[in-house]
Parts: C-alpha cells; sequence; structure tokens
C-alpha cells in the first residue's frame, strides 16, 4: 500500500510537471521577430501676409459705374458714372514662403463680397476677383518666397450713399 501511494504521488506529481512543461514545447514555433522601416518627412511650414489692403480709393458717382483694379498694373480703372477723386488706389498685396522644390496654389473668392458703409446699413459689392498674372499655382525653384496682388470690380450703383465702405475677403494659398 505504501508503494502505491508512493507511485501514485509520482504519477500525480510527473503528470504536474508536464503540464508545465507541454506550453515550452511549442513555443518553438513562435514566427522570428519582423523588421519595419520608420520614415518621417520635415517640410517648412507655409506663411502668408498680408502687406496690403485692396483700396479702391476716393470715388465720385454720378451714375452708376465700376471701378476696376488691376492685379498685374496695380491701377485702377473705371467705367460709367464712378470717377476717381484721389486717395491711394491699389491692390491687396501678400507675400508667403514656402519650402524650396515645392508647388503653392493661390485661390481668389468665386463669390462677390459685400462692403458696408460704416455707421449705416448701406453697401457695395466687390467680385470678379483676379490673381496677378492669373497665376494660381506657383512654383518655387530655388526660391522660398513670394508675393502677388489679388484686384477685383467694385460696382458702385447711382444711388452710392457717401461714406467709407468697409468689407473682407479671403486668400486661400494650399501648399504642398
Amino acid at each position: 500500500m505504501f508503494k502505491r501511494m508512493i507511485s501514485g504521488f509520482w504519477v500525480r506529481r510527473f503528470g504536474a510537471a508536464l503540464a508545465l512543461c507541454a506550453p515550452a514545447t511549442f513555443a518553438g514555433a513562435v514566427t522570428p521577430a519582423m523588421q519595419s522601416t520608420s520614415t518621417a518627412t520635415i517640410i517648412h511650414p507655409l506663411t502668408v501676409t498680408k502687406l496690403k489692403d485692396m483700396d479702391f480709393g476716393y470715388l465720385g458717382v454720378t451714375a452708376a459705374g465700376t471701378a476696376v483694379l488691376n492685379p498685374d498694373t496695380d491701377t485702377l480703372s473705371v467705367t460709367g458714372g464712378a470717377v476717381p477723386v484721389g486717395g491711394t488706389p491699389h491692390c491687396a498685396q501678400f507675400v508667403g514662403s514656402a519650402q524650396s522644390n515645392s508647388v503653392v496654389n493661390i485661390k481668389v473668392p468665386n463669390q462677390p463680397s459685400t462692403l458696408t458703409r460704416v455707421g449705416g446699413t448701406e453697401t457695395l459689392t466687390a467680385s470678379l476677383f483676379t490673381l496677378q498674372s492669373g497665376q494660381s499655382k506657383k512654383v518655387l525653384a530655388k526660391l522660398d518666397s513670394f508675393t502677388f496682388r489679388v484686384g477685383a470690380t467694385l460696382t458702385v450703383p447711382a444711388t452710392a450713399v457717401q461714406g467709407t465702405y468697409v468689407g473682407t475677403f479671403s486668400v486661400t494659398v494650399q501648399y504642398p
């Protein structure tokens, strides 16, 4: 009877040892470690700064007309009853910088912008925004900065009320 207990104990003890060793036996089937490459690309951020606001100058009105700022020449021309009477009309001007050997896309508004009379509710409309040289895409070969002007057409009704009119418009520059 003593032997049976020892052998029974031994069998139980041996069985437990096998159970603990069994997973270690299968550990040799694990897939070997794989390597992966990590990469990063550093680009310089795009900056755009406004140098000048758009200014149509002082306009007299004898009848309905338009005032047009040409971004290629940075000059004002008028049609109809809009008459330039002073000030220093000029296009909006911006400067930007980006990484060399990159391309930036400049977008001007497609929709009209409203200018509201300071101290009143009367409005004028600026539309037909144009970009200097019509080039919405700038390729920066070895340069890291670029400038551009934006012009527009201001519609002046014959009934325009005297005063200063102010409005905003957005220029978007996409990079890269």
